[in-house]
């Protein structure tokens, strides 16, 4: 079988006999459908066939971006609507717009050189690494609506940039706090080289003058990180005590303070040694280390900000005289009456009071399939109207949004540590208090009994050398580096016991639709009826169903002959000519009604079966099923063989489900399963001693994944799954759900080993630096070194070796393929 010619413009399969073709760089192209052609043509009227020379990508395809209406660009160009995104000067004005369909940096440049023909535009540069761009004109001359509407006719879509003000608190301190970072990392090497010239054991040839002038620059150089880039140690030691409460800043800010200010002493009186780089080498060691957990926690608030994208920024209001108005989103209010037409996002809340159609709730819900909705029935803010037009009555808006719910869940701090991170912060808070008393009691005995002088030395030598630091570190770093791991593998964890609970796991349950297969329907075969051909049938099917935007009519393909006079009936099918034959497609006895005739029966259960007749009778069953995921058989061999017992459990059919278990090896299926048996059986396995991990997605397995001891949702569940689980499989690559297992035996490996050498090394080097064998200096390059093996330790866990990917198939999917 030859595979299909693949788009010119954004390489989707070109359907056969298709007749869209553009004339570029020389040659007549294939195009897969109008809207590519059109955008083709647009490139290349414009004089920038070129970009095709250029790209790395293949382009976004138009039908699958947004749809921006005509009413809703020009909406853009009320004043009132401009205040909240467009800066005037005058007649010039600047917008910063938010590009989709990007896919390499030659679509930056067509996006910039097509905006710089356009009158009256003064500036067009584009940002690829957030893909905001940076729109000047002249309002004299253009319109926004236009250059929006120029951007959309080149195969982009363009929507004001407005910052969310808690991604922008997170950016603004993320930045404050490299700043901090950077100058402490600046600083460390040149107060390093200061010092070193200092020291005995490099026999510089140093003059008392130099050696004067050394102390006093690297006290000039050490001081700006001590006040500027250790402030929030400070700060934080400072909230702390004001709470009777001791913490790592408290024991932080004593060993910077203390080690600064014996450094000074020794600068003003030139004696004795200074401390300076150990002041900023410790400061920019705990510095990288909270830099790190702060990006950690921005994801959460960049996954919350696309869900909230979900919302049109429009939609169309019907005033009492039933008159149709576009408005902004923030104008919509309880009891509005709005329509929504096939292909929009539900801005709100509501009740369907006319119009029948199909609701895509794949974002909220992981339902693949859109769902019939007729009068009377509610509609959820976010979710899209896929198929025929309706009139909702607003419910509720805003906050009061199941959307909005799903938002705060989502919002929910991820304050879950594992078991041993507890026990190690138990573990520096008692630390803590014994190291500050024993300071406490040794410098009273070395000020009243032996040396006066030397109590003082004894002292910073003491709180340097045991700052709990690398005991402090020990499990946030290899914690931060595995979490870090994981996400580059695919593997997203949004809750602290994920790493520690996955080396306990025996048992492993995984969902069927969406998790072992696709979620998407394909067609799998044609069975015509006597006296009708397949290959007919198909086109016939293929001319009906391409005027439908149901995820069903994506498995038939395209067809550049489409019928007319289709009509869509929601959770039915479809009917239309097809030349002059009247044509039905869809459930059994909805095609039987179109000539009064007996609807037969399916052949059997497996797959979705959809008949197509006409009057005269049935012409054929097309039978459509979801796809198994590639590596699906490897997941089940690699859990297998680290000897875990693995159910599937799905709410299909139970032949369809034992059909599958027997395909991938499976000895244990169970199908026709309620959310609420789901939660039964999980919960029955716990009360018998078993671990188990959950692998689903989708709105019917959110209590299971709540109930699990490890709970994974796929990257296209339902958000509400997303926030039940404790993980999200960010990619659909299986094989990560085994990697994670690697990573986290050798995380809890790796943390015993941390928690181990921290203890020893701070429990060990207490009596030495209290009987005055340590110096301060030695003390602080002990401490750097402790807390610097500790890190170097923790980034082993970037390069684990990873679990086999792909496994032969077992001889069952071997004789199903």
């Amino acid at each position: 079988m030859t595979q299909p010619t693949p788009c010119y413009h954004c390489g989707e399969p070109v359907p056969a006999g298709s007749s869209w073709f553009s004339a570029i760089l020389g040659e007549q192209r294939a195009m897969c459908c109008p809207g590519c052609q059109a955008v083709a043509d647009a490139i290349v009227a414009g004089g920038l066939e070129s970009y095709y020379s250029h790209r790395t990508e293949n382009s976004a395809n138009p039908e699958a971006l947004p749809q921006s209406l005509q009413d809703e660009l020009e909406l853009l160009d009320r004043s009132d609507v401009q205040q909240r995104y467009v800066h005037s000067d005058g007649d010039q004005q600047q917008i910063q717009l938010l590009i989709e369909g990007i896919s390499c940096a030659a679509c930056g440049w067509l996006i910039e050189k097509r905006l710089q023909q356009m009158p009256g535009v003064l500036e067009a540069n584009l940002n690829l690494g957030n893909n905001r761009l940076n729109l000047s004109w002249d309002a004299t001359q253009n319109r926004l609506s236009a250059l929006l509407g120029e951007i959309k006719r080149i195969g982009y879509v363009g929507h004001p940039y407005e910052p969310d003000k808690a991604s922008e608190q997170i950016a603004l301190e993320n930045r404050r706090y490299l700043r901090r970072l950077g100058l402490a990392g600046l600083m460390f090497m040149q107060v390093m080289m200061a010092t070193m010239a200092l020291w005995d054991g490099f026999n510089q040839d140093v003059t008392p003058q130099m050696a004067v002038a050394l102390r006093w620059a690297a006290l000039l150089m050490t001081t700006p990180v001590v006040l500027y880039s250790c402030a929030p140690f400070f700060l934080g030691a400072w909230r702390d005590m004001k709470n009777r409460r001791l913490s790592m800043d408290v024991s932080v800010s004593l060993a910077i303070g203390g080690a600064y200010l014996a450094g000074i002493w020794a600068t003003l009186t030139s004696s004795g040694e200074i401390y300076f780089d150990s002041v900023v080498m410790f400061a920019f060691f705990l510095l990288a280390g909270r830099y790190l957990e702060r990006r950690a926690r921005q994801r959460t608030v960049e996954s919350t900000a696309k869900l909230v994208n979900l919302l049109p920024p429009s939609t169309i209001r019907l005033d009492e005289a039933g008159q149709p108005q576009r408005i902004m989103l923030d104008e919509v209010r309880p009891g509005d009456l709005l329509e929504i037409k096939p292909g929009e996002s539900i801005p709100a809340d509501g009740i369907i009071t006319r119009g029948l159609s199909s609701i895509d709730e794949s974002a909220l819900s992981g339902e693949y399939l859109p769902l019939a909705k007729k009068l009377g029935d509610r509609v959820t803010a976010g979710t899209l109207n896929v198929e025929g037009p309706l009139q909702i009555q607003v419910s509720a808006v805003g906050n009061e949004t199941r959307l909005s719910a799903i938002v705060r869940l989502l919002e929910r701090a991820q304050a879950d540590k594992p078991r041993l991170a507890r026990l190690a912060d138990q573990v520096a808070q008692y630390f803590l208090v014994t190291v500050l008393l024993s300071i406490v009691v040794v410098g009273g005995l070395w000020w009243w009994q032996v040396d006066g002088d030397t109590a003082f030395w004894i002292i910073i030598a003491m709180l340097v050398a045991t700052c709990p630091c690398a005991l402090s570190l020990a499990t946030p770093t290899a914690l931060t580096t595995a979490t870090g791991s994981l996400q580059k593998l695919g593997l997203l964890i949004t809750r602290g016991h994920v790493l520690e609970g996955l080396n306990k796991v025996d048992t492993v349950i995984l969902d069927k639709t969406g998790t072992l297969t696709e979620g998407r329907m394909t067609l799998e075969r044609i069975l015509p009826f006597p006296g009708h051909d397949s290959d007919l049938a198909l086109q016939q099917a293929r001319m009906i169903e391409s005027r439908s935007e149901h995820p069903i009519a994506r498995a038939f393909g395209r067809s550049a002959a489409q019928a007319d006079s289709v009509t869509s009936h929601p959770g039915l099918g479809l009917e239309g000519l097809g030349g002059e034959q009247l044509l039905r497609i869809g459930k059994p006895r909805y095609v039987a009604e179109l000539g009064n005739w007996m609807a037969p029966e399916a052949p059997e259960q497996t797959g979705q079966w959809l008949l197509m007749g006409d009057s005269d009778g049935p012409i054929a069953w097309f039978v459509l099923n979801d796809r198994l995921r590639a590596d699906a058989g490897a997941l089940i061999s690699n859990l297998k063989a680290r000897g875990m017992r693995v159910v599937l459990l799905s709410g299909d059919h139970a032949p369809v489900v034992e059909r599958m278990a027997q395909t991938l090896g499976i000895e244990e299926a169970i199908g026709n399963a309620t959310p609420a048996d789901k939660l039964g059986f999980v919960q029955q396995l716990q009360n018998e001693g078993a671990k188990v991990l959950m692998l689903g997605d989708g709105v019917n397995d959110v209590p299971v994944l709540a109930s699990a001891d490890i709970s994974v949702a796929m990257g296209e569940a339902s958000d509400l799954a997303k926030t039940s689980a404790d993980a999200v499989l960010l990619s659909s690559h299986l094989h990560v759900l085994t990697d994670s297992f690697v990573v986290a035996a050798s995380t809890r490996r790796i943390m015993i080993q941390n928690l181990f050498w921290a203890g020893a090394y701070n429990a060990g080097v207490l009596p030495l630096a209290a009987l005055g064998m340590v110096s301060p200096a030695l003390a602080a390059a002990g401490m750097s070194a402790s807390s610097l093996l500790v890190v170097l330790n923790a980034l082993r866990l970037n390069r684990l070796p990873r679990s086999p990917r792909h496994l032969k198939p077992t001889p069952r999917q071997e004789q199903t393929a």
